[in-house]
């Protein structure tokens, strides 16, 4: 019987030939993950209560990355609590402080096809670029988890999003997602999004995970892309054992059955920045030209990994930001700090204006450094822009790309990064 990915990683985690969509079946778990907020200090009780200790240490990872580094007490407090819950229960893929969990797991070969992921966070789903099920779980479902390895879940139906054409200069995969925010919508729960097409197969890594990340804007389960040499290779790159069958075995059959096929013209896209509160409220970034800003946010699992600070640095490199714009810059790792600084691309940004900012969630989550006061505007290459998740609930936050949020930092206003990129192609 023809099959979708999900169907197949579904069958071969209950221990069952097939599976179809709506039926509820228990699955093994593989990796279980979690950071310093959903993890430790959410599952030690329980796991006391119930006597029991963690199924398998080897397959959990734990990341601190909400409350680093410590701004006050109580953060300084989950932060023991993490740090002593990870020695006590043999977690050897304890990675303290090392940048946001979504981007440790793939950075550290733990991701490969056909897993199933079990994550304390709603963007787990960021690990379904690699072709696993990577999904997010609230904490009392994540202490079963870890205390058995197993878990229940209703068999989703998939809806395929097949990209045609090439991405042009100053569009990205992040102006992608906010199309198909507005699009598709945000309301597609208990489906997984399936990412397909000439445009998904001519992405890097990193610009897939943006996909399968954002899978969770729009009320997937989870986001999928069938592995292909691009996904082996990072894979083997980052410590990974990953085969050649895994190219073969996970993806789906060509007569699986979607509940939806969406189509989308890559090449026909502009840069696109979504206003407050919603990554729906997405339009052209000529909609929204002009917006004053206060502050421009480079961040997040889904906007500062290496590649989203060099579409930045392409942007400011010789350039200065507007006066009474700050600029902050956290990169998504400390491993992407140090490429960063290795390759000349955090001086570019920090001569620009830019105030470099420790690895982590911060600001994304509404933690740590660069909250925003009431009244004040800011464009942020995050993936969530919902009213007060930045900080002060009358603040406002528009989302766009690493590109968009550099060109508005420049002019201070949000502002379209093309001419910026074609002055640059024209000087060189």
């Amino acid at each position: 019987m023809a099959a979708t990915l999900v169907e197949k990683i579904m069958a071969r985690a209950a221990g069952r030939d097939t599976v179809s969509p709506g039926d509820i079946v228990t699955i093994a778990v593989d990796l279980a993950m979690a950071h310093d907020s959903s993890g430790p200090r959410r599952w030690q009780a329980r796991l006391e209560a119930l006597g029991t200790g963690l199924w398998d240490p080897s397959r959990v990872v734990i990341v601190s990355d909400h409350y680093v580094p410590a701004v006050d007490a109580e953060s300084a407090a989950i932060l023991q609590v993490t740090r002593q819950f990870a020695s006590d229960y043999g977690v050897k893929n304890f990675y303290d402080m090392k940048g946001i969990c979504h981007v440790i797991l793939p950075e550290n070969g733990h991701v490969k096809p056909g897993m199933v992921i079990a994550g304390g966070d709603s963007h787990t789903t960021n690990a379904g670029a690699f072709g696993a099920y990577a999904a997010g779980f609230g904490a009392t479902d994540m202490t079963a988890i870890v205390a058995t390895g197993e878990t229940w879940t209703v068999v989703p139906e998939t809806i395929r999003v097949e990209i045609a054409g090439a991405l042009s200069a100053g569009v990205t995969a992040k102006d992608i997602m906010l199309a198909l925010c507005r699009d598709l919508g945000m309301g597609n729960h208990f489906k997984v999004i399936e990412y397909a097409g000439a445009c998904v197969d001519a992405m890097d890594m990193e610009a897939r995970t943006v996909l399968a990340n954002m899978a969770a804007e729009l009320g997937g389960e989870t986001g999928l892309i069938a592995p292909d040499e691009t996904t082996l290779a990072h894979i083997r790159a980052h410590g990974g054992a990953v085969d050649d069958e895994a190219m073969q075995r996970w993806r789906s059959d060509p007569d699986a059955a979607y509940a939806q096929v969406f189509d989308l013209d890559a090449s026909s896209l502009a840069p696109q920045v979504a206003a407050p509160h919603s990554p729906a409220n997405s339009a052209d970034v000529g909609v929204h030209a002009g917006t004053r800003i206060d502050q421009a946010y480079i961040g997040a699992c889904v906007g500062a990994k290496l590649s989203d600070l060099r579409m930045a640095a392409s942007v400011l490199k010789g350039r200065k930001i507007a006066p009474g714009v700050r600029l902050l810059v956290a990169p998504a790792s400390s491993k992407v700090t140090a490429a960063a600084a290795r390759d000349g691309t955090l001086e570019a940004l920090v001569e620009a204006g830019a105030v470099v900012l420790a690895s982590g969630c911060g600001a994304c989550a509404g933690l740590g450094a660069g909250l925003l006061a009431a009244g004040e505007v800011c464009i942020s290459s995050t993936n969530r822009n919902f009213k007060g998740r930045m900080g002060h609930k009358d603040a406002s936050v528009y989302l766009g790309s690493p590109y968009t949020v550099a060109a508005s930092a420049i002019e201070g206003r949000i502002a379209d990064p093309r001419p910026f990129l074609k002055d640059r192609r024209a000087a060189a």
